[in-house]
């Protein structure tokens, strides 16, 4: 775990998945990446090995957002993760993100941001890629000016 490295003390969220012929226990490194799983797991075909490749692919806020946005395409880069999953994800967990007080972006910068996360895609990004370059970018900024940006900070 990388936030171990060098220190003397560590906190593991942790969650304690039980079946009937089976205990597991997953840890996490922050809340915020254990209360996603949590609200995945809630979801009709997500069980925790496909949750847990979900919020361990990207930081759970960037996952937040592209619940919010309905950004289901962001789903699927996941391996495991079909159309109906990824559709179904963002479909049952879209309102219960809401009412935890998540700040939907306004659509135009909603779909600002995925006219720009596409064209970085059709440059040869991986999905999960393109939003790691756009979250180091300027939110207010143009689509045309957020992949420019992403792609000076890549050179």
């Amino acid at each position: 775990m990388r936030k171990a490295d060098g220190a003397e003390e560590v906190t593991i969220e942790t969650y304690l998945h039980v079946r009937e012929d089976v205990m597991q226990l997953y840890g996490f490194a922050e809340r915020a990446e254990r209360e996603l799983f949590v609200q995945l797991l809630s979801v009709n075909g997500v069980g925790p090995k496909v949750a847990l490749a979900i919020v361990s692919g990207s930081p759970a806020e960037e996952l937040r957002r592209a619940i919010v946005r309905e950004d289901a395409v962001r789903f699927q880069a996941i391996p495991g993760i079909g159309k109906k999953t990824a559709e179904r994800i963002v479909l049952e967990l879209k309102e219960k993100l809401a009412v935890t007080a998540i700040a939907p972006m306004s659509s135009a910068n909603g779909d600002d941001h995925v006219v720009a996360r596409d064209a970085l895609v059709e440059l040869g990004y991986s999905i999960i890629d393109a939003e790691r370059a756009l979250a180091e970018t300027d939110d207010e900024a143009s689509p045309e000016e957020r992949v420019r940006q992403a792609l000076r900070r890549a050179a």
